[in-house]
């Protein structure tokens, strides 16, 4: 024993010290790295549980069975205007550039409008004040970046003003709004819709047979 580990009375030395100090700042690392580990996990895992429609800070007050409130836009397919339907039924999408469901959900969309274009209108106007971005203000360039980057075929419009949405959005992108040949809405869904959903709410409309409400949703 030395004369420091005499002056201590026989207890632990500096360096016994130093070492112990060490190993519990080790650990406590140790123990805070674990710990973000298994947040960003948690954060990850619960960024892939899938929604059923993006989140819209706009709901407007509408049913089945209101007329249909007019609108008139300008879409990358020529302008539209809802007095003028020509007597079909119009398929009404209002959706957000950003919205990865309304990315998705061109997809269906395109199918559609291949297979009911001549007996259909379907039209999509934006309905969101942000860009593709998420973050910057909504713009024409975002509705045609749109347009490329998801092959969209079907009219799709900028809306900056947020008239459509205002009077059409259910709180959710994309929402889908079904109107009849006299103008009266037959049907509403928001989120990701099957093709199949939609063609029995089309076919149904075209016909003038009974729509679901609720466009093949769970009531």
């Amino acid at each position: 024993m030395n004369r420091a580990e005499r002056r201590q009375g026989g207890g632990p030395s500096r360096a016994e010290l130093q070492a112990q100090a060490q190993r519990r700042r080790t650990i406590l690392f140790a123990s805070l790295g674990v710990m973000a580990v298994l947040l960003l996990v948690a954060v990850g895992v619960a960024s892939r549980v899938p929604k059923v429609a993006s989140e819209a800070p706009i709901y407007a007050q509408l049913k089945v069975g209101d007329k249909a409130p007019e609108f008139a836009v300008s879409t990358t397919g020529g302008p539209f205007d809802l007095a003028g339907a020509g007597g079909k039924p119009t398929l009404l999408e209002v959706y957000a550039t950003w919205c990865p469901h309304c990315q998705r959900e061109t997809v269906t969309l395109n199918r559609l409008y291949d297979a009911y274009r001549g007996n259909v209108n379907i039209v999509a106007v934006s309905g969101s004040p942000y860009g593709i971005d998420e973050s910057s203000p909504e713009s024409q360039a975002d509705v045609v970046d749109f347009m490329q980057r998801f092959s969209v075929r079907y009219p799709i419009a900028f809306d900056p003003n947020l008239d459509v949405a205002k009077k059409y959005l259910q709180g959710g992108f994309p929402t889908l709004v079904l109107i009849g040949k006299d103008g009266t809405i037959l049907g509403i869904r928001d989120g990701e819709i099957p093709s199949s959903d939609l063609s029995a709410a089309l076919d149904a409309a075209v016909a003038g047979r009974h729509v679901d409400p609720h466009l093949g949703a769970k009531a």
